[in-house]
């Protein structure tokens, strides 16, 4: 033996320990199975959850639905500002999900998350919510019931969808249909969501008693941040050639993690790079409550048995998702299936990026229609004139330019106007019109400003014996929302007061006073009231439609009761609000080929301690999503067919690439994520004799 080496050894003997003085342990009683709902796989648990999301959903959506024209019309913002904004809100609620997770993941649990934060805190709710409500569904399946798992994030995704449906039909009548202070009742249109989630609230707590509560297992968010630093340090610190490589970058925090933390990091990075691509998908998706809604605003929403206001266009989403679902999976993808095609979850994702593309194309064609059928815009240097005689005969108008060269002339009846506007142009910003006016035996010159981009309309009035005029800027956008405009002409010597229902009330001064415009619900009108000063009458102003301006003209009657001349400055829209049917039709089939398979591949290739970060991230890509909007919006100068034209084969673009990071990514086995709570040893059977240990050193 080497004297200068110490050989030490330790023996583990097992000695035979009598039954008499320990008794046997007994064996573990095995898991009780949860209820389950009318004998099938499905545990009763997660009906609660679903009714739960159901109230949720039908909150978020029903205050999504009236938002876009809240900042339109109560806050008085422009098309690009409320866009940026509803999209800043809806990607705020898609970044707070990650918190959400690191929570639910690490010291709370879903549940608590759920309960706690998520339904209590509603203006961080979204957060608490999204990422952990369908993981903690998914948690109460057992892993022998992996295709009811499956079935379920369908169900739970035309849960979101029947929510959404009845809150976008219901919010905007709310909001339009009943008044509140004078006003639309954005109040009611809000309160009612609200309302709902105290009902979510109260449904999710009845079943906490049946749930499967998982408990967390630690700051994972942290531990997976910590251990991808450390990784990527340790690597730069250890770049010399003379050290071994690894087989992959991950491994080089194995000196400092665990394996298991290692392996599950792994498959979330293999994830979440394929996620990379998806943001763009969310960006064209979530444009119906924005982009598609003003579109909307610009057609007839009158389908003969039924009159559509332009956010409820937004219900055929939900509707057709709750159509498509069971569709696609009971009927075309078994189909699919049965040609042998292998229809995996990354194509499902590709195609249905494929299908929103085709939505914004047709978009786009629906948009310049109605771009054809809009009155243009006055561009630099030009302006919009028409010119309205209000004079007892004919009136020859002949406008002059700088250089006394003919801009317009026209020759109009009493009581009429000229069929359009006209464009002018101009040699400067601003610049002063000549106008030559021949009223029977005597001529008139007169003298108006103008400023480029703007629309204008000459009024002339008078008798036999004199002629005058005055020039009226008119508003712009004066049909943005696509209800009817309105304003009045007072040619009677006193003032008038106009009330065209509880929140509309115009007050138009005597002597050709002009009122500005006034937006007005689409409808019949047979007895508007009129005051002048201790006077009351009533005026049929005719049936008032979609997206037309009306002129009406007060004037004197035999009768000694005043009457209104009715002219349109706009016409009515002819593009009817169904032709949006086939952009809907396509992107909400790309949408449950996209969302419906991305929940249940995120949930499915996660790692058992990281199910709500995962899901964290898939919501993740619907906030990058909907900044790239906001950017957009904010950045673009492109007309509105244009930037659908550019979303369309941007998505186009990032499918191509999708597809080719999905092919090469190899999906994980559910047995190779599983969790140590799932390797359980089975519990000894039979009269065992109990071992004791001991160590000896020699």
């Amino acid at each position: 033996m080497n004297p200068f080496q110490i050989n030490e050894s330790k023996e583990t003997v097992f000695s035979p320990v009598s039954t008499d003085k320990v008794p046997p342990r007994p064996p573990s009683p095995p898991e009780k199975s949860p209820p389950k709902i009318c004998g099938t796989n499905y545990p009763l648990s997660v009906a609660f959850i679903v009714v739960n999301e159901f109230c949720e959903r039908f909150s978020y959506y029903g205050m999504k639905a009236v938002l876009t024209l809240y900042f339109l019309y109560f806050l008085r913002w422009d098309e690009d500002t409320s866009t940026s904004v509803y999209h800043a809100f809806s990607s705020l609620c898609y970044f707070t999900p990650i918190l959400g997770a690191a929570i639910a993941d690490s010291w709370l649990g879903k549940f608590k998350v759920l309960a706690v934060i998520g339904l209590s805190l509603i203006a961080l709710g979204t957060g608490g919510i999204k990422p952990c409500v369908a993981a903690f569904g998914g948690d109460q399946f057992e892993e022998k019931h992996a295709e009811e798992r499956t079935r379920y994030f369908s169900v739970f995704y035309l849960s979101i969808n029947a929510g959404s449906l009845i809150s976008t039909f219901i919010t905007p009548m709310l909001r339009g249909d009943i008044q509140c202070f004078g006003e639309d009742c954005y109040a009611l249109a809000f309160g009612i969501p609200g309302l709902l989630m105290v009902i979510a609230l109260v449904v999710f707590t009845m079943g906490s008693k049946m749930y499967r509560k998982p408990p967390p297992e630690g700051n994972i968010v942290a531990q997976v941040v910590k251990c991808i630093w450390f990784a990527i340090s340790n690597r730069f610190k250890n770049r010399s050639g003379d050290i071994p490589k690894r087989q992959h970058w991950l491994d080089w925090a194995a000196e400092k993690y665990s394996k298991q933390l290692v392996t599950d990091v792994k498959a979330l990075t293999r994830i979440l790079f394929l996620y990379i691509p998806l943001p763009m998908f969310w960006a064209l998706l979530d444009q119906q409550g924005s982009r598609w809604t003003l579109q909307a605003t610009r057609m007839d929403g009158n389908l003969g048995f039924f009159v559509l206001q332009p956010d409820q266009m937004q219900v055929l989403n939900p509707l057709l998702v709750l159509v498509f679902i069971p569709l696609f999976d009971l009927v075309i993808y078994r189909l699919v299936s049965k040609c042998g095609i292998h229809f995996s979850s990354i194509r499902k994702m590709a195609v249905g990026m494929i299908l929103a593309c085709l939505a914004f194309a047709v978009a786009a064609a629906v948009e310049i229609k109605i771009d054809e059928m809009a009155p243009p815009e006055a561009g630099p240097r030009e302006i919009f004139l028409q010119v309205l005689n209000l004079a007892d005969d004919e009136v020859k108008v002949t406008v002059l330019g700088d250089n006394n060269n003919y801009l317009l002339e026209e020759s109009i009846k009493s009581f009429q106007k000229t069929p359009h506007y006209s464009k002018l142009h101009l040699n400067t910003k601003s610049q002063d019109f000549h106008f030559h006016l021949k009223y029977h035996n005597f001529s008139v010159y007169t003298e108006h400003s103008v400023e480029e981009k703007n629309w204008y309309s000459l009024i002339l009035h008078g008798n036999r014996k004199n002629i005058s005029s005055m020039l009226v800027k008119d508003e712009e956008n004066i049909t943005t929302s696509g209800m009817p405009a309105v304003r009045f002409v007072n040619t009677l010597h006193k003032d008038v007061n106009i009330s065209l229902g509880k929140d509309v009330a115009l007050s138009v001064g005597a002597a050709y006073g002009v009122s500005p415009y006034r937006a007005v619900e689409r409808g019949e009108y047979p007895a508007v009231h009129f005051r002048m000063e201790d006077k009351d009458f009533y005026l049929n102003l005719g049936r008032l439609d979609f997206g037309a301006a009306y002129l009406f003209v007060i004037t004197n009657s035999t009768s000694q009761v005043p009457k209104t001349w009715k002219m349109e400055d706009m016409t009515a829209s002819k593009m009817s609000i169904a032709w949006q049917l086939p952009q809907y039709a396509l992107v909400t089939a790309g949408e449950v080929m996209f969302s419906v398979t991305g929940l249940e591949f995120s949930y499915a290739q996660a790692p058992s301690s990281m199910k709500s970060v995962l899901q964290a991230a898939w919501l993740l890509t619907v906030a990058f999503g909907n900044i790239i909007v906001l950017v957009v919006a904010q950045l673009s100068s492109l007309v509105q067919w244009a930037e659908f034209i550019l979303f369309s084969c941007l998505l186009l673009v990032v499918c191509l690439l999708f597809s080719i990071m999905g092919y090469y990514y190899v999906p994980v086995k559910s047995e190779d994520i599983q969790g140590p709570e799932d390797k359980q040893i089975p519990p000894i059977q039979g009269n065992m004799i109990n071992l004791e240990t001991k160590n000896t050193k020699l």
